[in-house]
């Protein structure tokens, strides 16, 4: 008899947003003509970087000649595109060794990984609202323990991140060993600057914790003191793993292309108390569970640290924060409550009048033909949030301000 891991069946059956997707759908068949304006789910809406366009062009005619062919990817990555991201890393300051990074096929596929290769006892902290990646990846890997009368996991340590802390998480008053930390936070829009981040890098080098450092939206920071790079706080070697993706800020979320840092330094422990390098042991799932990135991405990602590609690249970032910008001006405007949109894509804030987050996003659906991400999706310290997201066009974010001026 096959026996199921019975941990899958406690997550939801369909992924989050796909409620959302349902609830789209079934207005769509009542009023099929009306045209919708999608604030929510968090994906690119403009065309990649011709610089990007072009490589991969020429990589594919590379594929088509016998004496330029290339077969499987070097499981770590291709040396041309590891090259880049190293100097584009000194370029801020940080000095990386070559064997640290390790490219993958977008941020998500090795946030929810990293518990492969760490302990099944291992406490894992996470914020709430955050990324749901984060507590799912918990619960399929068996380390969440059971759902208490709260609807929290007992084994998850859930850390104090609300209207009280301006969204930013709050240092756990318990030992932890694994903490997610995602800065531009997905979905609040908020950041950690200098001396935020080193309080967590100290705790982590206290405690012998490691960080899995999630910095998707590093692009979009524009205030002088949030890090680009968690490493470049003192100490932080030894203790994140810091995992970057190309899809928010060169359009990659249909290719899929990204990297994780494992340093040399950081340590993880056997039960008799011995020093393993974390990066050993990446190094050996990677070698067994995947055959890389393909050749024409990876040529695709090296062109976004040319000149032209980087230049196109703060283009897209930029049209996406200015998008942000006048969502949350609209909304404080209106008197609303709001964090995010100066550093991240995303706005969050507090729905008018209190109001239950899937109330409110019918209300945006019927009355004003305009999707959200409702708070809760996020986590139960998400409800009576709602975020938007700046990815939308220009035209469709102004219009949607329109809708919504005066009567919000």
């Amino acid at each position: 008899m096959a026996l199921a891991n019975e941990n899958y069946l406690k997550t939801p059956e369909t992924y989050c947003f796909d409620e959302i997707d349902k609830r789209v759908n079934a207005y769509k068949v009542l009023h099929p003509n009306t045209r919708i304006i999608r604030l929510g789910v968090g994906d690119v809406t403009r065309p990649l970087p011709n610089e990007v366009v072009q490589a991969m062009h020429n990589a594919v005619d590379e594929m088509s000649r016998q004496e330029t062919f290339r077969g499987y990817s070097p499981p770590q990555g291709y040396d041309f595109l590891i090259e880049k991201i190293l100097k584009d890393y000194r370029s801020c300051g940080v000095s990386l060794d070559k064997e640290s990074i390790f490219i993958n096929d977008g941020a998500k596929s090795d946030i929810g990984n990293i518990g492969h290769v760490l302990g099944r006892d291992n406490i894992i902290a996470i914020a709430e609202p955050v990324y749901p990646v984060y507590e799912h990846a918990t619960i399929m890997s068996g380390r969440a323990g059971s759902l208490t009368e709260e609807q929290k996991w007992s084994n998850v340590v859930y850390l104090k991140c609300s209207e009280e802390t301006a969204f930013v998480p709050e240092l756990p008053t318990e030992k932890v060993d694994i903490i997610y930390l995602c800065n531009p936070n997905n979905p609040t829009g908020t950041t950690m600057n200098k001396t935020e981040l080193k309080k967590w890098v100290d705790y982590a080098i206290e405690h012998d914790s490691i960080i899995v450092y999630d910095a998707a939206y590093q692009a979009y920071i524009n205030e002088p003191d949030v890090p680009k790079s968690i490493y470049e706080i003192k100490g932080a070697r030894k203790v994140a793993i810091e995992i970057r993706s190309y899809s928010k800020s060169a359009g990659f979320t249909g290719l899929r292309c990204g990297f994780a840092v494992f340093p040399n330094e950081l340590m993880v422990y056997t039960l008799m108390g011995e020093k393993v390098p974390l990066i050993k042991l990446w190094s050996r799932r990677k070698g067994n569970y995947t055959n890389g990135v393909s050749y024409i991405v990876q040529r695709g990602a090296e062109a976004v640290y040319t000149k032209s590609g980087k230049s196109e690249v703060q283009d897209l970032v930029r049209y996406y924060l200015t998008n942000a910008s006048i969502i949350r001006n609209e909304l404080l405007d209106a008197g609303l409550e709001v964090y995010g949109g100066i550093s991240s894509p995303y706005v969050w804030f507090k729905t008018p009048d209190s109001q239950p987050s899937w109330k409110f996003f019918q209300q945006l659906l019927y009355d004003y033909q305009i999707v959200g991400t409702p708070g809760i999706l996020f986590g139960l310290s998400g409800e009576g949030y709602m975020r938007f997201t700046g990815f939308s066009s220009r035209e469709g974010t102004l219009d949607a301000m329109s809708r919504l001026r005066n009567n919000i």
